[in-house]
């Protein structure tokens, strides 16, 4: 009778521990409390890179009325999670002859071994170049790259990808999406060759990756005030298309206390298929589209490719880039 009872006793105490367990498990995650952004104050439209044994964060300087940010800064780390600011590396009103200010969305690209800057000003996309990650960057020009009313929509949001043969592609746009490949010397293109598409839901902010053969391109959907600004993907066998857009939820999009998760770019840590997303959201507490904050979370893919939706409440543990000897 004595080991029936404890018997008893012992299937109800686990009856119990299983019950408590499943209603902790099934609480919903915590939305309220979201890690804090990888650079201080508030920047946004980061384009995160790996170099050497370095990665850069290349952002828009936020905080203005309109966005009218007149400077560009670098940010380097050893490791993802310790940022160190490498100072403003391109000033529209001391480097530039043809624009003065909106200073926004720039990106980086590796070539010749040279590193070439791409960034809107005043509504244009200019390049200009630089010996190091850190610049100075100076612009060789004179010109924008791409002018302003060169095709429709705004002539802002610019990004290379740099293929594995060599081959260099600017993708750039608001309200459609262009693309063109870029001449040797990554400072020039034919503009009559320009392609302009819009996927369904594009808005800005085009981004290219290429994993095993596949080619994605990534945008971002609504307006960057929008608090419902998020992220989604299309794919392609090749970097001009024809891309076809992938169902399901974004990407990327906030939830809870995260608005406005977008404007992305993705960086891989080389030699390995470790993949992290550089994106902005509404500064916590009380930002807005014209007050954004720079984070960082993992990215993942399922065996079939598909990019899965990112958490923007995962934090991101250090990594180390190891540069082959």
């Amino acid at each position: 009778m004595k080991k029936r009872i404890h018997l008893l006793a012992a299937y109800s105490t686990m009856l119990v521990l299983s019950i408590l367990s499943t209603i902790v498990y099934a609480q919903p995650a915590d939305t309220l409390h979201a890690p804090p952004p990888v650079l201080p104050g508030v920047y946004a439209d980061p384009h995160i890179a790996a170099i050497g044994n370095k990665f850069y964060i290349y952002p828009t300087t936020d905080g203005t009325e309109g966005w009218m940010s007149t400077s560009f800064t670098c940010w380097s780390s050893p490791d993802l999670v310790k940022w160190k600011n490498e100072g403003v590396i391109f000033d529209l009103p001391s480097d530039l002859t043809w624009a003065k200010a909106r200073a926004w969305a720039p990106a980086i690209a590796v070539k010749n071994n040279k590193y070439y800057y791409y960034y809107s000003a005043d509504v244009n996309i200019g390049v200009a170049v630089a010996d190091k990650p850190t610049g100075p960057f100076k612009d060789p020009l004179g010109k924008p790259l791409i002018k302003r009313g060169s095709r429709k929509g705004q002539m802002i949001d610019p990004m290379v990808f740099v293929d594995d043969d060599g081959a260099a592609y600017l993708y750039f746009g608001q309200g459609n999406c262009n693309v063109v490949k870029l001449n040797d010397d990554m400072i020039s293109c034919d503009t009559s060759k320009i392609m302009s598409f819009r996927p369904e839901g594009y808005n800005e902010g085009p981004f290219v990756i290429k994993r095993k053969g596949i080619y994605y391109l990534m945008w971002s959907e609504y307006d960057t005030r929008d608090p419902r600004y998020s992220v989604a993907y299309a794919t392609s066998r090749s970097p001009l298309g024809p891309f076809v857009k992938a169902q399901g939820p974004p990407v990327l999009k906030g939830k809870g206390v995260v608005k406005g998760a977008g404007h992305h770019s993705v960086v891989q840590v080389p030699g390995t298929d470790q993949w992290f997303i550089a994106y902005h959201r509404f500064k916590i507490p009380d930002g807005n589209g014209y007050n954004r904050e720079t984070c960082i979370s993992p990215m993942r893919f399922d065996a079939d490719g598909r990019i899965l939706p990112v958490n923007v409440f995962e934090k991101v543990k250090p990594v180390k880039i190891k540069v082959a000897k």
